[in-house]
């Protein structure tokens, strides 16, 4: 399975790290990282990681900026892409095709060829432009993962909430996640 995580700049960064690391023990995933020049500043502001530790949980690493990457193209097979966290400004550009970084161009490609696009969405409230853009991607067939904090598996610290949300993502393209506490 190839699966594309795209991170932009909202909040939610460990949500990234934690998923990536969980991809990276599945020897049947093959992951490809591409994010955003927001996405350094979230990392930087809301994690210890550095990129290089980043990037080192990927397969495969991209430059946002190099439009011509690999997952730009239709061609290239992917089974899903997950950009999370997803920014308000992310979700706006993957809905009006407006495709100037290669993070927003591999979001463009899932959906023009009709594979898996799940937006882990972060934004606290929501405006009516954010939930008409959310209805726009889910009528094009993406599916809209917001991190909500669940309360039926007991979450005693921010990483039990982290893996939690991990879970809902894992189970969205079909990978069991260890660490998820299910509903009993």
């Amino acid at each position: 399975m190839r699966i594309i995580v795209g991170i932009s700049g909202a909040s939610g960064a460990p949500i990234a790290i934690e998923l990536l690391k969980s991809l990276r023990e599945e020897s049947d995933v093959e992951t490809h990282l591409v994010y955003s020049a927001g996405a350094v500043q979230t990392i930087r502001q809301e994690t210890i990681s550095t990129l290089e530790e980043l990037e080192a949980l990927a397969d495969e690493v991209y430059d946002c900026n190099n439009i011509g990457g690999s997952i730009a193209s239709g061609s290239y097979q992917m089974d899903a892409m997950i950009v999370v966290p997803c920014s308000m400004k992310t979700l706006a550009g993957i809905v009006s095709g407006y495709s100037d970084n290669l993070l927003l161009r591999a979001a463009d490609v899932t959906l023009k060829e009709r594979r898996k696009l799940i937006l882990v969405t972060r934004e606290c409230p929501l405006s009516t432009i954010h939930l008409r853009n959310m209805l726009e991607i889910s009528n094009m067939g993406g599916i809209i993962l917001p991190p909500v904090l669940s309360y039926y598996n007991h979450p005693e610290t921010i990483e039990d909430a982290t893996k939690h949300i991990v879970g809902k993502i894992m189970d969205t393209v079909g990978l069991d996640y260890k660490e998820m506490k299910r509903w009993s």
